[in-house]
């Protein structure tokens, strides 16, 4: 037991533990302090958001005209607007134009400013993302942001959002009654120590059809929760709760059986140290 004049780091140095009044009782003698394990988001900007919004491909890819993209553009552009971000789209681009887009982003100077966006949506396959002119490899994209070629944005956060088909595998969907569950998941890392070059990337890929005219799934929820809760929640929050939108709501419908009431979810890789707060 600690002394009313003592302080004691939890093993996972995490947390910290504070006596509480000498008036308490056993079960809460001390209250959790936890650290600032969060982003610094005290920077002049918020940072820049790119939306690359590619909807008419060339004849020789095979891939038709993605009818809904420009909704989804529109209201993204809206919803990080309002979380502060400099928001810039481009439509139609080719892979070249795609690359010497994001690597010019990357070459600017982000001192200024406390994360990066980017929102590619177009057709695409496993880790492939369409340009006009056919496919490329998404990381030839990302990889432009590492910490050794991206050296203003070490530390911050680098978001990748990609609407994108990445494959033709649907989900039959289940029945269930459980309920939702809970779970905290808690990183620590230190700015002064040296950092993996692809630390503080997050990827969020939809796997989920588009609806001509309405949108696609994912870019919706994600859209409807930015705009309700995106100021008050960190981004994981901001994410699952996208996944269970999209879980939820949504099934296809289809004139062909193979096709119709199917569900699929969408796909977050997390390579954040510290939480995310806009």
């Amino acid at each position: 037991m600690f002394s009313s004049q003592t302080a004691a780091i939890s093993t996972t140095g995490s947390k910290m533990l504070i006596p509480s009044s000498p008036k308490s009782s056993l079960s809460n003698q001390y209250r959790i302090v936890t650290p600032t394990f969060q982003y610094n988001m005290n920077y002049k900007k918020v940072g820049k958001c790119i939306i690359i919004n590619n909807k008419n491909f060339e004849d020789k890819t095979g891939m038709g005209t993605r009818n809904g993209t420009d909704k989804d553009a529109g209201d993204l552009s809206k919803s990080f607007r309002s979380l502060g971000f400099d928001v810039h789209t481009y439509n139609d681009r080719s892979c070249e134009d795609m690359k010497t887009l994001l690597k010019q982003a990357a070459e600017e100077n982000h001192s200024d400013a406390a994360c990066f966006a980017c929102i590619l949506l177009s057709h695409g396959e496993e880790g492939l993302i369409y340009g006009t002119d056919g496919p490329m490899a998404i990381k030839h994209l990302t990889a432009l942001f590492r910490g050794d070629k991206c050296k203003s944005l070490i530390g911050k956060p680098k978001l990748f959002f990609i609407q994108a088909c990445r494959g033709s595998e649907f989900d039959e969907g289940i029945q269930t009654d459980s309920g939702p569950a809970n779970d905290t998941l808690e990183t620590d890392a230190n700015p002064r120590y040296k950092i993996p070059v692809e630390a503080d990337f997050l990827f969020a890929y939809s796997t989920v059809p588009r609806n001509p005219g309405r949108g696609s799934w994912f870019v919706q929820s994600l859209c409807s929760v930015l705009n309700e809760h995106g100021k008050q929640l960190e981004i994981m929050q901001i994410l699952t709760r996208v996944n269970y939108v999209v879980a939820t709501n949504f099934e296809s419908q289809s004139d062909d059986p193979r096709f119709s009431e199917k569900k699929q979810i969408p796909c977050v890789v997390s390579m954040l140290t510290k939480e995310l707060y806009f």
